[in-house]
C-alpha cells in the first residue's frame, strides 16, 4: 500500500500542500480530482521523489519510500516525457532498459504493448507523426512497460476517446489484479466516478474529502423520487417532507426520517398506482461541486 502522511509542500510563502493525508490501497484504483492548482501534480511528484516534501512523508509497504521502491514504479508525468523525434518502439524499449530490463525484453515488451493499441505497424513511426490520442497511447505504454508495483499516472485519459479509454482501463485493470495500486489525476468527473473504487479531493492544497464513490456520494442528505400515476400536489402539504421539486405525477422530496418515507409511500399507493419510488443516487459531481465552491 502507498501511504502520503502529513504532507507539507512550501514554495517560499506559497503553501503548496497543506498536512495532506491520504492512502492508495493495492488492487484499488484512486481518482485524484481538484480544480487546477489545487497540488495534485505537485503530490505525484513528491510520492515519486521529484520533489522533496517541506514536512510529512511517503510510505511504501508501510516503510519511508526509498529510490529503489520508486524504480519499480510507473510514472506518467503531466509533462509528457517522450523524444518527438524518436521511433516509439525504441523510446519504449529504452525506458523499460531505465527500469532495468534487459534490451532483448524490453523491446519484445515494447513492440507487444504497440500491438495492443493497434500501433504494430508503426513502429518506426517518430512520436510526432502519431495523433495526439496516439501519443497518449505511448506515454501509458512507457509507464507500464516494466511491470510497476504501483502506478501514478497524472492526467492519463487526457485526449483519448471514449474507446481508447476503455483500452487503457482494461490494461490497467490488469495491474489492479495482480495487486498494483493505482492513483491517477483527472478532470472528468464521469470518468473518476465510472472507474475508480475511492476518490482523493484537494482544494487549494488542502484534502477537503477522501473515500469510495459510494461513501461520497451518499454524504449529506438523501432525496427521493416519486413517479406515481396521479398529482402530487398533497406531498406540499405533509408533515416531515420537504418538497424539492413537484411537477405533476412526479415529486423529488427529503423525508425527515425513514418512518415519513414508509407512510407516503402507503399514502400515495392508496390513491392510485406508484410507478417508482426510490432513493436518488446523485452524481459524483454534484459532490465535488458542494466540497470545493
Amino acid at each position: 500500500m502507498l501511504e502520503v502522511r502529513s504532507v507539507t509542500r512550501r514554495f517560499g510563502e506559497l503553501t503548496a500542500l497543506n498536512d495532506v493525508s491520504f492512502t492508495v490501497p493495492d488492487g484499488r484504483f484512486t481518482g485524484f480530482v481538484g480544480g487546477n492548482g489545487a497540488g495534485k501534480t505537485t503530490t505525484m511528484r513528491i510520492i515519486m521523489g521529484v520533489l522533496a516534501p517541506t514536512s510529512g512523508e511517503v510510505l511504501w509497504e508501510g516503510q519511508p519510500i526509498t529510490a529503489r521502491d520508486r524504480a519499480e514504479f510507473g510514472y506518467m508525468p503531466e509533462e509528457r516525457g517522450l523524444y518527438p523525434k524518436q521511433p516509439i518502439q525504441a523510446q519504449l524499449a529504452y525506458l523499460g532498459e531505465l527500469h532495468g530490463m534487459p534490451h532483448a525484453d524490453a523491446k519484445q515488451a515494447a513492440g507487444e504493448l504497440l500491438a495492443r493499441f493497434n500501433l504494430g505497424d508503426r513502429t518506426k513511426d517518430k512520436l510526432e507523426k502519431l495523433s495526439l490520442g496516439n501519443q497518449q497511447r505511448v506515454q501509458i505504454a512507457g509507464a507500464v512497460i516494466a511491470s510497476p508495483k504501483a502506478l501514478i499516472l497524472d492526467e492519463p485519459f487526457s485526449g483519448l476517446d471514449p474507446e481508447a479509454v476503455d483500452e487503457m482501463f482494461s490494461l490497467l485493470t490488469e495491474f489492479t489484479k495482480r495487486g498494483v495500486p493505482v492513483l491517477f489525476s483527472s478532470h472528468q468527473l464521469e470518468l473518476v466516478e465510472r472507474l475508480c473504487h475511492q476518490i482523493v479531493i484537494l482544494r487549494k492544497g488542502e484534502l477537503i474529502a477522501a473515500g469510495t464513490v459510494d461513501e461520497l456520494r451518499n454524504a449529506g442528505p438523501t432525496h427521493h423520487r416519486i413517479q406515481a400515476g396521479a398529482d402530487l400536489g398533497w406531498l406540499r402539504g405533509e408533515p416531515g417532507v420537504t418538497v424539492i421539486d413537484l411537477d405533476g405525477p412526479n415529486a423529488d422530496v427529503a423525508f425527515a426520517d425513514e418512518g415519513v418515507a414508509q407512510r407516503v409511500l402507503a399514502d400515495a399507493m392508496g390513491r392510485g398506482s406508484v410507478h417508482s419510488f426510490g432513493p436518488i443516487v446523485r452524481p459524483l459531481s454534484d459532490y465535488y461541486r458542494e466540497v470545493t465552491r
